[in-house]
C-alpha cells in the first residue's frame, strides 16, 4: 500500500472516491461502527455523482454521526495505492459543536474516544492520515 499526499485543489472534484473526515466532539475523537462489524473508523465515505467534495464530507459526516452543528475544514487531498488500484480522496477535519439524532444508515454506533481504539477497520490508512492532521494542526 502506497498513500501520496497533494495540495489541495490538486485532484479534480470529478476524481475523488472519498472523504476521509478526522472529527472532534467534546475534545474527544468521534469514531463509528458500521453494522455487523467489530471494528472502528473515522467517518468515510463515497462522493457522489453530483456533488462537490466538499458537500459529501459534509453529507458523510451527518449520515455517519449525527453531527448537526460543524466546522469543516480540507486539510489535503491524497491517494491510496493498493497493488494496481488507485483511489483518491481529500481528508478533512471537523470541530462538531452538536450532535443530533444517528439518521437511519449503515452505522450502527457513534463513540468517543480520547485516542484511537486498537480495532480500526483501516488502521494503516486511519494512522498515515491521522500523522498528517496532527502536522497539519500543529502549524496552524
Amino acid at each position: 500500500m502506497n498513500i501520496t499526499f497533494f495540495d489541495l485543489g490538486s485532484i479534480s472534484d470529478d476524481d475523488f472516491d472519498y472523504v476521509f473526515i478526522f472529527a472532534l466532539y467534546d475534545n474527544k475523537w468521534v469514531f463509528v461502527r458500521e453494522k455487523g462489524k467489530d471494528t472502528w473508523e473515522m467517518p468515510v465515505g463515497h462522493k457522489e455523482k453530483n456533488e462537490n467534495v466538499y458537500e459529501a464530507a459534509a453529507r458523510e459526516l451527518f449520515e455517519e454521526t449525527g453531527a448537526i452543528g460543524f466546522n469543516l475544514e480540507a486539510i489535503c487531498d491524497y491517494s491510496v495505492t493498493i497493488e494496481d488500484r488507485t483511489t483518491y480522496g481529500r481528508l478533512f477535519y471537523a470541530d462538531i459543536k452538536e450532535l443530533g439524532k444517528l439518521p437511519e444508515s449503515e452505522i450502527e454506533e457513534v463513540k468517543l474516544f480520547t485516542k484511537a481504539p486498537d480495532n480500526l477497520t483501516y488502521p494503516k490508512v486511519h494512522n498515515v492520515l491521522f500523522e498528517r492532521l496532527m502536522e497539519y494542526l500543529s502549524k496552524r
